[in-house]
């Protein structure tokens, strides 16, 4: 792999467009985290993931990074790795800044995949960002925020430790949380949510997350039995195909229900509002196929009232973290707050890794996704398939 380029901004700007995709490279990486995360059926150690390296004929580069989700997605780090194999060819001497035609060409090559070609997506417009001096998020659209509330997951599997982490993270200028739940027994959960929540007190975006691990029956007990909390929503209670049990959930909760593993498409959001199923959604990268497809949700989602969640995959690096960052900054609404995971990890792929300062992350300025790959933490952590 090539070393960073640094580039001069002012030649950055009179470079042409034109600049053709020369070279597509899939990378594999197995990061640990600081704390393993519990969430309903699975806990999380290590985070695997894909990077993708673009080359142009001229010798920028850009980065893009996507989670491997194989209860969420379908796709495991080897068949990320062969996906991005497969659409590369079909990309390479297109031009770099046709990032919709790109996406096309991909979408007729390959059925699904949305992990891996929303990699090669935000690495596309990350080269195109450094090569034309912008920051991504006016290759979106352009900046409606700057500094953004960020998330804390709770979720250690054990009561009084979530205790102390939610007073902790309090104490740190959090002022959003996602409570998960699903892992330790309905009654249990019941008496975490509350005292998590009188532990926060008021004015907090609060949240909790079943990760799909409660029957129907399950989910009305707990909505009813944690009403009076101020939760702003409960994701995704049941399975993500359940349309019906989730609409029944809702006619019980006072709570808003939104919808996580259920989303893959601007067809699933319709779907979930006609069934009166939910109230909004999380929007990932890795579900939708990368940054412009999470955006037009964001705007569908505006124009039917519904709230929006906007996350990374638990965990990914700096890179995926930049890339939530600048959708956070041109999204029409973020009600649902925005999750950054990279926070989670025992060590980064970047030279200066996104910041969570008081519980708030500021979007980046520099061009393209406004962070630095260091390719010896990538060689360190790269998973050898």
């Amino acid at each position: 792999m090539l070393q960073g380029m640094k580039w001069n901004h002012r030649a950055a700007h009179e470079r042409q467009s034109g600049m053709k995709i020369r070279h597509i490279e899939p990378i594999a990486v197995s990061l640990p985290l600081e704390h393993p995360l519990k969430m309903a059926g699975v806990e999380i150690a290590t985070s695997e993931n894909l990077l993708v390296r673009v080359e142009s004929d001229d010798g920028a580069i850009g980065w893009g990074e996507s989670a491997a989700a194989p209860q969420m997605t379908g796709e495991t780090p080897q068949g990320m790795v062969a996906a991005v194999r497969y659409l590369a060819p079909a990309l390479l001497g297109r031009d770099a800044a046709d990032i919709a035609g790109a996406t096309a060409r991909m979408d007729a090559r390959m059925y699904g995949n949305q992990s891996a070609k929303a990699a090669i997506e935000i690495a596309l417009h990350d080269l195109v960002g450094r090569a034309t001096g912008k920051p991504v998020y006016e290759l979106l659209g352009g900046k409606r925020r700057g500094r953004i509330p960020v998330m804390w997951m709770i979720g250690t599997g054990d009561t009084e430790a979530d205790f102390a982490e939610a007073a902790d993270k309090k104490a740190a200028g959090f002022v959003a949380y996602k409570i998960k739940v699903g892992v330790v027994g309905l009654r249990e959960d019941i008496r975490r949510t509350i005292g998590i929540c009188e532990r926060l007190g008021d004015g907090m975006l609060i949240s909790a997350d079943a990760n799909q691990g409660y029957s129907v029956a399950e989910a009305v007990e707990y909505v009813r039995a944690v009403e009076r909390t101020p939760l702003a929503f409960f994701e995704q209670p049941v399975r993500e195909n359940d349309f019906t049990g989730l609409a029944q959930i809702a006619r019980a909760s006072r709570i808003p229900i939104g919808v996580d593993e259920g989303l893959h498409a601007p067809l699933y959001i319709r779907l979930h509002h006609e069934a009166h199923a939910a109230a909004g959604g999380s929007l990932k990268t890795i579900k939708f196929g990368g940054l412009r497809p999470v955006l037009a949700a964001a705007q569908l989602c505006e124009s039917l009232n519904w709230k929006v969640n906007l996350a990374c995959k638990a965990a990914e690096s700096s890179v995926a973290a930049a890339a939530i960052l600048h959708l956070a900054a041109v999204v029409p609404a973020l009600d649902w707050g925005m999750s950054l995971t990279n926070q989670y990890l025992a060590d980064d792929l970047t030279r200066s890794p996104i910041a969570v300062v008081a519980g708030h992350a500021s979007v980046p300025d520099a061009p393209g996704l406004g962070v630095e790959v260091d390719e010896a933490r990538v060689r360190k952590y790269r998973l050898r398939l």
